[in-house]
């Protein structure tokens, strides 16, 4: 199996989860709707996934959507905004050198001390037609899509 970075997005809420899907949703820490974590395509990781697939949406993340996520949505603590003097100050690099370090497994999120967990606005012009009780493959909003959850990530920003 190729390595690979995976955004994950919490699409549905909180009301009437299953204690078991609750639970694997806050150990992705995804305590929120439309809450996004960027993880590596392991196993373990893909298996807790698969199990939550109902409440989330997941896909291959391009280094230009990774960029446009912490420059946009990166917070240092809760509320501080990430700013690329931190990132020098932090890593020595800029912000589009350490995101192809992170991208290419040189570099994590925990080095530059920011909560790994970006926070997303609902997408602008709305989700699929099939809504956010459908599968992607079917017209909504759930489930695996691959490269396309680019699109949706900036949409969300």
């Amino acid at each position: 199996m190729e390595r690979k970075r995976i955004a994950v997005i919490r699409i549905r809420g909180r009301v009437n989860v299953p204690r078991d899907i609750k639970k694997t949703l806050e150990l992705l820490r995804l305590k929120k709707k439309h809450n996004c974590v960027v993880v590596e395509n392991k196993p373990s990781i893909l298996g807790m996934i698969k199990k939550v697939e109902s409440y989330v949406t997941w896909g291959e993340i391009n280094a230009e959507t990774m960029e446009l996520l912490l420059r946009k949505r990166g917070r240092i603590g809760k509320k501080k905004r990430l700013t690329e003097e931190w990132v020098k100050e932090k890593v020595g690099k800029s912000i589009k050198e350490f995101v192809q370090d992170f991208m290419n497994f040189k570099a994590e999120l925990k080095d530059l001390g920011i909560n790994p967990v970006f926070r997303l606005t609902p997408p602008s012009k709305g989700f699929e037609r099939g809504g956010i009780k459908k599968p992607f493959k079917v017209g909504g909003a759930l489930g695996y899509r691959g490269e396309k959850i680019n699109s949706l990530i900036e949409r969300m920003v």
